[in-house]
């Protein structure tokens, strides 16, 4: 079936214009047929026309094979984007490409991620909807940025809205991507912005010359033209660094008016940016069919696999032709149905760092509910002699590092009896204070890191959203906005709410020991009999990161963080401790051999500590 691409298909307006031209611009490719069809829409802040390198290319560079189909390969793949060629011609339907208003060859101001992003996307999709060569039905795919538009249109609950798959999308603006724990997550936006937004917006010059891109069709800004018509976002992340600001609460999304069925697709080592807001939004929509499957491996590839392609066009195939192939209309956990929870198992011994065909071999395992029904949440206690026990400090200890640049401090439990598995959400009760400063105020940042180590010692790395080496967790916190509201709705004991906002910041005293509820996102590893964790408390970023780094010299100056020594405070009135998901059964279910964990001492433990 050949291909017809209509292109600069305009689409409607949520605002009046803003200069003179105003319209966002889509490209519309359709299957040769006069029947009406199925319409796949996203929404990006890149060209419309096929200028990106291909996901094929970007594979071969790195010597990996993911997939020979026709929805992963060609000349017409975008990046994080399926390909239209399978999606038109194989699968049968429509597919919109739309440029976010001031990007590519859509005018008007540029500010991504906000309510402007959510209403335009949601116009475009009721005026999908409508189109002759449309059926009235349209669903959602796409990764990262095409995920994180998702949440924020649906929520808008648009006409003919009948399915979405957010693959690896945040949802909170604030506390996903621009500030963790409070804190400027800068190394990754300042990349991200000048790498991946800064070159694709309308009117820009020399995109062409620069490969960015086909130069914009209708004008060129000048430098000062684009700087009027851009919220710069990275300076926004800096300027406001509390979550009341208005540009926060403008991009804020009511997770709880989505009713769309979707499917929420995580990944375990996308921890910095993504992982957060797929669990949100899979817990908080009030979809009646909505289902968390949670991956493993590169952000880039998995989206590309053949089983993946598959997964999605059956998702889509059920809810916008009927055609179900697994029981997804029965809704999750039905008989004949499909089960709400799916999570790929990283099984010690096939655990690798960038390498597809171990994270592809990994085994997977259904589950009814997030966060996994029989977990229990076990606190593990710092002792003064450096240990994680199961039984609160009997001595004290002051362990100190330098604020801002200090090296950190690392606590560890002994060696596992047997198979352990923690999944779920950890939070860190951490006692901290600083010491005697000359000045009006200090703050302090904790970076707290759970490291697996092997029986041999080793420390156990997995795969980074950039294929680098991941630790096994990561939570961060800054101090002046520690305050936790226990009477939010959202607030879950495992699941800390801090808001975040300027009228709760409190700074430390000198000597005052403050209790940090630090949240660690959400984890998965299993321990083997001879293994331990760590954790690893520090006031800067250490090795395993990725690249969702904090280094910003306004946001983290040596006049407001450093020149005082941090303090972890031990004893048994500062009971400093990490609470981690354990999950007991799992290991049960997936090894029938008998070889699951036995957590006598843990339930004994939870029993006489509740």
């Amino acid at each position: 079936m050949s291909i017809i691409v209509p292109q600069n298909t305009k689409s409607p307006s949520s605002r009046a214009p803003i200069s003179t031209y105003s319209t966002p611009k889509a490209s519309v490719r359709i299957p040769e047929s006069n029947r009406p069809f199925e319409c796949c829409s996203w929404f990006p802040s890149v060209d419309l026309q096929d200028v990106a390198e291909s996901n094929s290319a970007r594979a071969k560079r790195a010597n990996v094979k993911i997939s020979n189909n026709r929805a992963s390969s060609g000349n017409a793949i975008l990046f994080k984007q399926r390909l239209p060629r399978y999606w038109v011609a194989d699968a049968g339907y429509v597919v919109v490409r739309i440029d976010e208003r001031g990007f590519g060859q859509s005018p008007g101001s540029a500010a991504i991620l906000s309510s402007q992003t959510w209403r335009d996307f949601a116009f475009a999709i009721e005026w999908a909807a409508e189109q002759s060569w449309s059926n009235g039905k349209v669903a959602l795919l796409g990764v990262s940025y095409y995920a994180m538009t998702q949440w924020g249109a649906a929520a808008l609950r648009p006409k003919g809205l009948v399915a979405m798959i957010p693959w690896e999308g945040a949802c909170d603006m604030y506390g996903d991507m621009a500030r963790h724990g409070g804190i400027f997550s800068n190394g990754f936006i300042d990349w991200w912005w000048k790498r991946q937004v800064n070159t694709t917006f309308y009117g820009a010059p020399g995109r062409a010359a620069n490969n960015w891109g086909p130069d914009t069709i209708e004008c060129t800004r000048t430098p000062a033209e684009l700087a009027a018509n851009t919220l710069d976002w990275p300076q926004a992340c800096r300027d406001f660094p509390y979550a009341d600001a208005p540009i926060w609460k403008d991009a804020q999304i009511d997770l709880e008016k989505i009713t769309t069925p979707l499917l929420s697709v995580n990944n375990w080592g996308g921890t910095g940016l993504h992982p957060r807001g797929n669990f949100a939004g899979y817990v908080r929509a009030a979809s009646t069919h909505k289902w968390l499957f949670i991956i493993t491996g590169r952000h880039d590839l998995p989206f590309y696999r053949d089983e993946c392609v598959a997964l999605q066009r059956s998702f889509l195939d059920a809810f916008c032709k009927g055609l179900d192939d697994r029981g997804w209309i029965n809704g999750p956990n039905a008989e004949k149905g499909v089960p709400a929870v799916r999570i790929v198992v990283r099984e010690p011994r096939l655990v690798g760092v960038d390498d597809e065909d171990l994270d592809r071999a990994l085994p997977v395992r259904d589950e009814s509910a997030w966060p996994l029904p029989g977990t229990q949440y076990i606190p593990f206690y710092v002792q003064a002699d450096g240990a994680l026990g199961l039984l609160p400090p009997s001595n004290s200890a002051l362990f100190e590092y330098a604020g801002l640049t200090g090296d950190a401090v690392q606590f560890s439990t002994l060696p596992f009896d047997t198979r352990t598995e923690m999944t779920g959400h950890p939070v860190a009760h951490l006692y901290l204070s600083l010491g005697k400063f000359i000045g009006s105020k200090k703050d302090f940042d904790v970076f707290v890191t759970l490291r697996h180590i092997a029986p041999n010692g080793n420390e156990v790395l997995y795969t980074g959203t950039s294929g680098q080496p991941a630790s096994a967790g990561k939570g961060w916190l800054r101090a002046s906005v520690r305050f936790v509201d226990e009477s939010h709705p959202l607030h879950e004991p495992y699941l800390p709410h801090q808001p975040y906002t300027s009228d709760k910041v409190s700074y430390p005293e000198p000597e005052q020991v403050v209790e940090m509820l630090v949240e660690v996102w959400a984890v998965h590893f299993v321990l083997e009999a001879g293994a331990r964790f760590v954790l690893e408390v520090s006031p800067k970023d250490t090795e395993g990161t990725d690249i969702f780094t904090s280094f910003d010299d306004a946001d983290r100056s040596e006049a407001g963080f450093g020149g005082v020594e941090n303090r972890v405070h031990v004893s048994g009135q500062y009971q400093s401790r990490i609470i981690m998901p354990v999950v007991p059964a799992a290991a049960a279910s997936l090894y029938p051999d008998g070889e699951g964990p036995s957590i006598q001492t843990f339930n004994f433990l939870y029993a006489t500590s509740a």
